[in-house]
């Protein structure tokens, strides 16, 4: 009798664990594209890069950056993000900016909007810095 219960219990509960509703989390959100200008100038060596997902419409507000060495542009970039960190309330833009010595000599003055308006690629334009 009591390995009839436990056949029992051990096939209920193999019928629930079937049941079971498996979760898939939500894919992230990449935006990749290339952050360049169109002088025609080389750089000097040891320029990094600085390239960053913001807040449009909120100052301040950086969500992801990433800086690396390069040698020369345009640079390849790419980001994932969590989709449960992205707020449709929020106007995001990639900004990019070329420094040597610590001083920039190229950056975006425009805004290339990604994400809310269905853009997950871009070019990103920079332009020399005026001193």
């Amino acid at each position: 009798m009591k390995f009839g219960v436990k056949a029992a219990m051990f096939a209920l509960m193999t019928f629930m664990m079937t049941a079971c509703v498996t979760v898939t989390p939500d894919e992230p959100v990449i935006i990749n594209g290339y952050a360049g200008y169109l002088e025609k100038i080389v750089l000097p060596q040891n320029c990094k890069i600085n390239i960053a997902i913001i807040g449009l419409n909120t100052p301040g507000l950086i969500i992801s950056q990433k800086t690396f060495d390069i040698a020369r542009a345009p640079v390849p970039f790419k980001f994932t993000l969590p989709a449960d960190s992205i707020d449709e309330d929020i106007e995001y833009g990639v900004v990019a900016m070329i420094l040597y010595q610590d001083r920039p000599i190229f950056q975006t003055y425009e805004k290339f909007p990604v994400i809310n308006n269905d853009k997950f690629t871009t070019e990103v334009i920079m332009k020399k810095v005026e001193r």
